[in-house]
């Protein structure tokens, strides 16, 4: 088996937050955030969660007397005008922490709440500095930030954040898409309750499923892999690659949805670090497919993740031997172009068992027209620097991929 990863030496350099996981965890929130020395917390969450009472209720019991006040705002574009009101409501509360109740979009606007709420700039200042710069600056003290998902995309143990301003929100003149990135930006904790992640409605935790299980399989062929994120990423892929199709079949499986939450926190477990990132390959195109078209992030990578995953292996050997012993495929009598061919059939079966789609001629407004374009975006892509040494992408070889993706 080929288990040398794409570097000859390596260096891990992690900030772990602290992990609560299991059912009912989030009845220790107050506990994890006295540990933390914090008083009083905001909760941010978009409108959905904060209506749902069988999310809500256990987690605001969980805060107790620590809970400072809710703020359902946040919304998929992760506005800077989002953040700057739950700022203002963060200090209007007195709070001194963020708790983040969601998906990834609460997650960003909650750092990008703890970012504004460190200093004292205006937001008319914090809207120029995104139309120059596309980020913000972070200052030193930034509020710990606690995750709590409820689903499966596997953006809680990272350092960095989207974020978009539109003139509508009166802070830019122009659209600006960016973001933040600082080390301080790690959750101080995160829970992992699979009964939140229960009450999800599946077409929404299908597709964020997609996203984690990528984050698994391109942390094992990362430029940036390391022994650490090697058996982490290798035990979730092995859960991910039992617990989804379990749940497919059937999705009030609590036994499969544990297997799935404990998968997805493994698979995300070092991959966002000060000096890189794990996020590869699939992550570019997903990138390049949600930026031209209104395709889901989880969806894009349903469809384009196997005919990515096909190119990859034609041009570098992938660590496709360690990737079929992650995802239970069974190929030591097997050949490279064999085992390969396997890997890809599993990434399938996972997407199949998701109920995703398949073809890219499913999404009603990404004309074939639009590949050129799109390809400019997958190449330019940060991400693409992670690929494994010898693979040279290039927009030919990425209009290609999405060709056969069609």
């Amino acid at each position: 088996m080929t288990s040398r990863r794409p570097n000859g030496t390596e260096r891990f350099a992690y900030d772990p937050p602290a992990i609560r996981f299991g059912r009912g965890s989030v009845a220790e929130l107050a506990d994890e955030l006295a540990a933390q020395g914090v008083e009083r917390a905001l909760v941010v969450c978009g409108e959905t969660v904060g209506d749902t009472p069988a999310v809500m209720d256990p987690v605001l019991d969980g805060l107790g007397d620590r809970l400072g006040s809710v703020f359902a705002e946040t919304t998929p574009e992760k506005r800077l005008r989002t953040a700057v009101d739950g700022a203002a409501a963060m200090r209007a509360a007195d709070a001194d922490a963020v708790v983040s109740l969601g998906g990834g979009s609460s997650l960003d606007t909650a750092k990008a709440v703890a970012v504004l709420a460190a200093s004292d700039r205006s937001p008319e200042d914090a809207g120029r500095e995104f139309a120059e710069r596309g980020t913000l600056t972070v200052p030193d003290g930034v509020p710990p930030v606690v995750a709590v998902p409820t689903t499966l995309a596997g953006a809680d143990l990272s350092q960095v954040a989207g974020l978009t301003a539109a003139p509508a929100g009166g802070l830019v003149d122009e659209p600006v898409g960016g973001g933040l990135d600082d080390p301080q930006l790690m959750p101080a904790a995160a829970f992992y309750d699979p009964e939140l992640f229960a009450t999800t409605p599946w077409s929404v935790l299908s597709g964020s499923a997609m996203n984690g299980f990528d984050k698994g399989i391109e942390t094992l062929y990362a430029r940036s892999a390391a022994a650490v994120t090697d058996a982490t990423a290798a035990r979730g892929l092995s859960l991910l690659a039992d617990g989804l199709p379990a749940l497919g079949r059937d999705r009030d499986d609590a036994d499969a949805l544990d297997r799935v939450v404990e998968g997805t926190m493994l698979v995300q477990y070092g991959i966002s670090r000060p000096d890189g990132t794990t996020l590869s390959l699939i992550h570019a195109f997903g990138h390049g497919l949600t930026a031209h078209s209104s395709v889901q992030q989880g969806a894009a990578h349903a469809i384009v993740a196997p005919h990515a995953l096909r190119y990859l292996f034609e041009r570098v050997d992938g660590r496709r031997r360690l990737l079929a012993e992650a995802l239970g495929v069974a190929h030591e009598d097997l050949s490279d172009h064999a085992v390969a061919e396997a890997v890809v059939d599993e990434v399938r079966t996972v997407r199949d068992a998701l109920d995703l789609p398949t073809r890219l001629r499913s999404v009603d407004d990404l004309p074939r027209e639009a590949f050129p374009a799109v390809a400019d975006d997958v190449v330019t892509d940060g991400f693409v620097g992670n690929a494994p040494p010898g693979l040279d992408l290039t927009r030919a070889d990425v209009e290609a991929v999405l060709d056969d993706a069609w």
